[in-house]
């Protein structure tokens, strides 16, 4: 059997019952932390653009909800409203090694499937660690090259969706190669947008769920694709990466499960940002500075942070500013937290935009060559005074090793679903029950009710 092959058939024929009691729990985490994401983009104007776009196109309704309105539409209009809406407040999960964001795209699409198929909430859980699994491993196949050009999420993100929903499918091993070749033949996602502060990344999470969910769906039906989407001489490893891996393919399938690797967000930026925020605010807090204190700060960083974050000069939104390692640090600087309240009240102040010119990166051996199984984050920090501190976190808070516990995410849960306006702090209780029970629910049924919204935060 091929590596595809392989992978196809552990992500079809994965059950609940073969997943350790660990990896469930972790599962059920992360659709908690993937459901506050999902409610913050409410309001957003690139989430409702496209929301307005699914409506005007698709159902007015269906099986499936739609988060951020409470309206109801099909699998697929509800699978890219709810993804788009997960990526805008930069608080959705990520794996490193792999520099995917799993959540964003494996959630949205199960989600929508499970409720029009009326799977359980056990079906559901093992189809989304199939999303995980198989994303995952294609995201470390095409390596810290694919990275430099290609916004993994969109691309590697069509794979895990369309992992996740033929699960669902119950698609045979044949069927789900066909969808992993529907899916990555639609596999896009390109970082030039971050520049103009374009709104593409949440297209790219939007389409990516999208476009696995069609994948599996015409799969389902017969429809079939390239049998070595991955390996093949035009496929996504020869196209999209100048140097692949493709024993991570089919690494330790059923042994190592690559879920309970996934990291939470603390801070509401580009991960890329929180290794050097949390070093950072060590020194501050170690050192007992103010921000006035600070004549300049050196963030030692792995080459994919300079990358993506040295476009960024100037932030001209809310959601560029996630993406400058000066705006973060002088946010984390200022209030000890760079969360979606602190960006949006203070991104565009001038004591933040004076303390993030005295904010700059250089390229760390070490730290590059841990990159991305480990984010280290060093900063070197110099005082108006003439005092030199060194800061280093080798486990940024969020990573597995620095885990969030389930009270911390049910706070941040609260916090984005408030942001968002998007439920009350009742409905938002209920809804976090709800999910610690899924795996009891013979049915998956609503996180929210339908109805208009009228939220007074409690």
């Amino acid at each position: 059997m091929s590596n595809t092959q392989i992978l196809a058939s552990f992500a079809a024929n994965l059950k609940f019952e073969q997943i350790p009691k660990d990896v469930v729990a972790r599962a059920e985490d992360l659709f908690l932390d993937w459901f506050g994401s999902a409610l913050a983009g409410r309001e957003a104007r690139p989430v409702e653009t496209i929301q307005k776009y699914a409506f005007e196109f698709g159902p007015q309704s269906g099986p499936c909800e739609v988060l951020i309105s409470r309206r109801t539409t099909s699998p697929l209009f509800a699978a890219m409203i709810n993804a788009a809406a997960s990526h805008f407040a930069e608080q959705d999960d990520l794996h490193n090694s792999s520099v995917l964001h799993p959540a964003t795209v494996v959630f949205p699409a199960a989600w929508a499937a499970a409720q029009a198929l009326g799977r359980s909430g056990k079906e559901f859980i093992a189809a989304s660690v199939a999303g995980y699994e198989a994303g995952i491993r294609v995201g470390e196949f095409l390596g810290r090259s694919h990275y430099k050009i290609f916004h993994t999420t969109g691309t590697v993100g069509t794979i895990a969706a369309a992992a996740a929903v033929g699960n669902l499918l119950r698609l045979s091993d044949e069927q789900m190669v066909n969808a992993f070749g529907s899916a990555g033949t639609q596999a896009a996602g390109l970082w030039e947008f971050l520049k103009d502060a374009a709104d593409s990344k949440q297209l790219h999470t939007a389409k990516a769920a999208a476009n696995g969910l069609l994948a599996a769906y015409l799969a389902a039906d017969g429809f079939t694709g390239a049998k070595d989407i991955f390996e093949g001489a035009k496929g996504m490893g020869a196209g999209l990466s100048t140097q692949t891996h493709p024993d991570k393919l089919a690494e330790a399938l059923g042994e190592r499960w690559a879920l309970i690797e996934t990291s939470f967000k603390y801070h509401a930026s580009c991960r890329h940002t929180h290794p050097a925020a949390d070093a950072l605010l060590q020194v501050i807090q170690r050192e007992k500075l103010s921000p006035d204190d600070v004549e300049t700060v050196v963030t030692h960083v792995h080459q994919a942070a300079i990358d993506v974050l040295g476009p960024v000069i100037d932030p001209k939104t809310v959601h560029q500013a996630k993406f400058s390692m000066g705006t973060v640090l002088a946010l984390v600087a200022e209030f000890g937290h760079a969360g979606v309240r602190e960006f949006d009240g203070h991104y565009k102040e001038s004591r933040i935009e004076h303390f993030c010119k005295k904010v700059s990166m250089v390229l760390d051996h070490e730290v590059d060559t841990a990159y991305p199984s480990r984010w280290i984050g060093k900063v070197v920090v110099q005082t108006k005074d003439g005092r030199t501190f060194e800061g280093r976190v080798d486990d940024p808070k969020g990573d597995p090793g620095n885990t969030l516990t389930r009270a911390e995410l049910e706070h941040k849960t609260l916090t984005l679903g408030l942001y968002g306006n998007a439920a009350t702090e009742d409905e938002l209780k209920r809804s976090i029950a709800s999910v610690w029970g899924i795996t009891d629910a013979t049915v998956v049924s609503r996180l929210l009710p339908e109805s208009k919204l009228e939220v007074q935060h409690g």
